[in-house]
């Protein structure tokens, strides 16, 4: 993270942490929203330092202004051709002529000729100072072949090379790579500090709204965030808020303002959530009040079943829906029937 942009409270603490770290391969590893990218990014910036401290990176040198400008020799950061245009990281003069002429959307995948450009990267002699860094995010985006294209360097690092694996779903990746990194598992922000630190990314708005997109995101912050940003933050708290029963009318136009697995996502926290008050226990992504009044006893509890179960296979396909707004009709559908504690028709 650059000065202009300091890294969050609970993130430093790990930074310092891990600056202590010896080895030379890292697997940073957690659900999404807790700051991998950003803790990657920062551990990678000050071992690359000139002048390093104990806080980290120093800010001011050569190198720190490298990175910040994402031209840094001795640092190659793999990411999806999607990301790499969102962060703002150069892709390669091909790449780059062939997105422009329209010839291809940008890939969601880490693609295999950039696992061998990084493999190419790591033989190269340093431009300066003590070691050359390897960041991947998020590497469950590495599918079979890429991995196994890092495989190797991984495990035989040639000179002072050190890798920085972070990762939103470290069962998706290889073992093979999970046993060649020291895991570290990220630390969740209390609420106080989650709070604090969306009040200070220039959402405008209550303290109220913030819990609520706070809670909606299951305490993680980042997400919470980028929930905020895309649709305001007082009226992305009060659409969150108001879902539960939207679905339960069958309101379908609720679930069009979400991406197909979106939406699916939040028919699983409405699903859990209603769970947890069957069973006589708090909710975690709304208030109590805020959800549908569900049937109660065990026929109710196995509608519940059937449709986590039903949501989850819903979710491997998400992303290339036959028709969007047919699904949205479907998954409104069968919300409401599991809500009335009714038999789900096979999909």
């Amino acid at each position: 993270m650059s000065a202009q942009n300091p890294l969050a409270h609970w993130l430093h603490r790990q930074l310092q942490d891990l600056l202590r770290y010896p080895g030379h391969a890292l697997l940073l590893r957690g659900p999404s929203g807790l700051g991998q990218y950003e803790l990657g990014l920062a551990l990678a910036r000050a071992w690359l330092c000139l002048q390093p401290t104990e806080q980290g990176a120093c800010g001011q040198c050569a190198s720190c202004h490298g990175v910040d400008v994402r031209t840094h020799a001795d640092l190659r950061v793999l990411l999806p051709e999607a990301l790499s245009l969102q962060l703002g990281w150069p892709l390669d003069e091909k790449t780059q002529g062939e997105l422009e002429a329209g010839k291809r959307k940008p890939s969601q995948e880490i693609k295999v000729d950039a696992a061998r450009d990084a493999v190419a990267f790591t033989q190269l002699s340093r431009s300066g100072g003590n070691t050359k860094v390897v960041l991947v995010y998020p590497a469950e985006r590495m599918n079979t072949v890429t991995a196994n294209t890092l495989l190797k360097t991984l495990e035989e690092p040639s000179g002072a090379l050190r890798f920085i694996l972070a990762t939103d779903a470290a069962d998706r990746l290889l073992p093979t790579l999970r046993s060649r990194c020291q895991g570290h598992t990220m630390v969740w922000p209390d609420e106080s500090e989650a709070l604090a630190w969306l009040a200070g990314q220039g959402l405008v708005g209550d303290l109220q709204s913030l819990r609520v997109l706070l809670a909606a995101c299951g305490g993680r912050p980042a997400d919470a965030l980028e929930m905020a940003e895309q649709g305001g933050l007082q009226e992305s708290a009060q659409r969150w808020q108001a879902l539960p029963k939207a679905v339960a009318r069958g309101e379908v136009s609720a679930l069009s303002v979400f991406s197909p697995s979106r939406a699916i996502a939040a028919l699983q926290k409405i699903c859990h959530d209603v769970w947890c008050l069957q069973l006589g226990a708090s909710p975690r992504y709304f208030a109590a009040s805020d959800l549908p009044q569900a049937k109660s006893g065990a026929a109710a509890l196995a509608a519940l079943s059937v449709w986590s179960r039903d949501l989850a296979a819903q979710a491997r396909h998400a992303d290339h829906p036959f028709n969007a707004g047919l699904m949205f009709e479907v998954l409104v559908s069968r919300a409401q029937r599991a809500l009335r504690a009714e038999p789900l028709p096979r999909p």
